[in-house]
């Protein structure tokens, strides 16, 4: 199935799911690309999102429950692979994550993932704008987004949060304004929903 069939496939498996329609929206659409993905290049859900199978059930079963039978049938018993990179996103995730919810550890190791896609962080996870993500940083990681303050591209944010951490410096320029690559770190993250994009048999035959 193509990424919006996925997509349409999860959502209207989670009638008996506990979570709200935000919450199953984020991971439906995550979920539904990296299917798609995986489709499209042989691989497999398990690398796409960057959890064990384990965790990646207990996901489906309190999310989808009507999918856990197929999604039983589907997964390969292959583990992880999360290298230095994106073990340290991981934690820098965990360490800011509101705690109000059970989904923040999933949330942390999934964004780590999708994090090493080549697109705008809200396109690799499937979602529709900048805002949707936004508004999850502010739900789930709530005092992490409150010290992206000034609006840095997501993933820009994340990998400078990470340095900080480590003790390295990502920029030469003391303040962002005098850097020459503002517009690379503050710039428009627009663009078109790849959720959408990969649905559409028009263009993915171009």
């Amino acid at each position: 199935m193509d990424a919006d069939e996925a997509y349409r496939w999860l959502i209207g498996c989670s009638a008996h799911s506990a979570h709200d329609s935000f919450d199953l929206h984020i991971v439906a659409s995550v979920f539904a690309l990296a299917m798609s993905e995986a489709e499209q290049s042989h691989g497999d859900l398990i690398a796409g999102v960057g959890l064990e199978k384990k965790a990646l059930l207990d996901l489906v079963r309190a999310m989808f429950p009507g999918t856990l039978a197929a999604f039983q049938g589907m997964l390969p018993d292959t583990a992880i692979v999360v290298d230095e990179e994106e073990q340290s996103l991981r934690d820098i995730l965990g360490i800011y994550a509101t705690g109000a919810r059970r989904l923040e550890r999933p949330l942390a190791a999934v964004i780590a993932r999708r994090c090493k896609s080549p697109h705008h962080l809200w396109q690799d996870l499937g979602l529709r704008n900048r805002d949707e993500l936004s508004r999850l940083m502010k739900r789930h990681f709530a005092r992490l987004a409150e010290r992206n303050q000034h609006n840095m591209k997501w993933k820009k944010f994340l990998y400078r949060m990470v340095c900080g951490s480590e003790g390295f410096t990502l920029c030469a320029a003391p303040v962002c304004s005098e850097c020459d690559d503002f517009a690379d770190c503050f710039g428009a993250e627009d663009g078109e929903a790849r959720l959408a994009r990969l649905g559409n048999p028009r263009e993915n035959a171009a």
